[in-house]
């Protein structure tokens, strides 16, 4: 087991390694898993018979970045952008990560100081389009600001979109959020997020598992979402279209048995389409951060009741309500045509009409009873809920 530190042996091999293998190769986990990572860099290094499971092609194609690799130099590129390496096992390590078998990372580098172990204990995902609509911004801002309330860390992929409105959205309630790119963490993926991986790195951390300077491609973004998903307790996403990558990471939760929750949209909305897909199959509706955190946080962790606004005419007692009920909206009755609505006794109504009209409810004219305007307006504001 590696000990995380600059000076275990398995620590420049692993970022050797990064510079070779493409993040998720499952063959060349498999590799480390039977030989370790010693003995797979010394055979890319020393070129000797290749390695089970690969074509003669592809071989070729790894020990030609073995050539170029440059362990010491990577190390110091990123020892100079205030940069650390993660090897699995390690002090830092989150352990969830190791659920991904084969597919597990190589290593990870981080940047930012807070401890990534501890705070992927307690971290949820918040991802979704990158061409989102005002909606999806609002929704993720708002949810990701209420989990940093509640001192959850939000995770995403630092991208357009839901991304970044979900990392503005705990920085802004000064919380905890972590950036997973899908390039070297010193290069900073959209050039327009600059600002703000800058920020989320003073504030958070920002981690990735490829080496110094290294750029993004299609199917490492792909790759990218597996390490979300596995890294957080839940994945909830806010929007995304049928063929979203957001629903990668969302799939990637379900097949390694976290939580997976869907902020519903517009019906007519192709952006929520891959969402409602999503709800319809194994992912739990969410729309607000206590649903969220009653879902992935602890036992006793709750969501409050859903109720509607408390009207006046809710706090009366039910006999009062059903002689409020028996006036009608307009003009007048007497006392004995209210208590044959009410089904009660005329004494009964009388009683209940007085009480009533000290309360504000009804008013008292020689012909009869009448509902005031305030509760006219009680009356229709029920029927608005109804």
């Amino acid at each position: 087991m590696s000990t995380d530190g600059p000076q275990d042996p398995e620590h420049l091999t692993r970022i050797f390694l990064t510079r070779v293998v493409e993040p998720g190769d499952e063959i060349a986990g498999r590799w480390l898993r039977e030989y370790g990572a010693e003995e797979v860099a010394r055979r890319l290094r020393d070129p000797g018979p290749r390695l089970p499971g690969v074509s003669e092609k592809r071989w070729a194609g790894l020990l030609a970045r073995a050539a170029r690799a440059d362990p010491e130099r990577d190390r110091a590129a990123a020892q100079a952008a205030g940069v650390r390496f993660l090897c699995p096992g390690g002090a830092e390590w989150p352990a969830q990560l190791d659920d991904l078998g084969d597919a597990r990372p190589i290593g990870l580098w981080v940047r930012g100081q807070p401890g990534l172990r501890l705070w992927a204990l307690r971290s949820v995902a918040v991802v979704g389009s990158r061409a989102c609509t005002e909606y999806g911004a609002h929704m993720a801002a708002t949810l990701s600001a209420g989990l940093a309330e509640r001192g959850w860390i939000v995770v995403s992929g630092g991208a357009y979109g839901i991304d970044g409105a979900a990392h503005r959205g705990a920085l802004a309630a000064a919380g905890a959020t972590v950036a997973v790119l899908a390039c070297g963490v010193d290069r900073p993926y959209p050039r327009g997020h600059a600002g703000l991986i800058t920020r989320i790195a003073e504030q958070g951390l920002v981690i990735g598992e490829l080496p110094p300077g290294d750029h993004p491609t299609p199917s490492r973004f792909l790759v990218r979402n597996r390490v979300i998903a596995a890294l957080t307790r839940g994945t909830v996403v806010v929007e995304a279209a049928l063929r979203s990558g957001s629903l990668v990471t969302a799939r990637a939760a379900q097949r390694l048995g976290r939580f997976t929750m869907g902020v519903p949209g517009p019906a007519t909305s192709g952006l929520s389409a891959g969402v409602h897909e999503l709800l319809r199959g194994e992912a739990v509706l969410v729309t607000d951060a206590a649903d969220i955190v009653e879902l992935v946080g602890d036992i006793g962790q709750l969501a409050p009741d859903r109720r509607g606004p408390v009207l006046p005419r809710d706090l009366l007692e039910p006999a009062a309500r059903r002689v409020l009920a028996a006036l009608p909206g307009s003009g007048t009755a007497s006392a004995d045509e209210v208590a044959r609505g009410a089904q009660t006794t005329e004494d009964d109504a009388v009683g209940r009409l007085y009480e009533l009209r000290s309360l504000g409810f009804v008013e008292r004219h020689s012909d009869g009873w009448k509902l005031t305007r305030q509760a006219v307006t009680s009356v229709r504001q029920d029927h608005v809920q109804c």
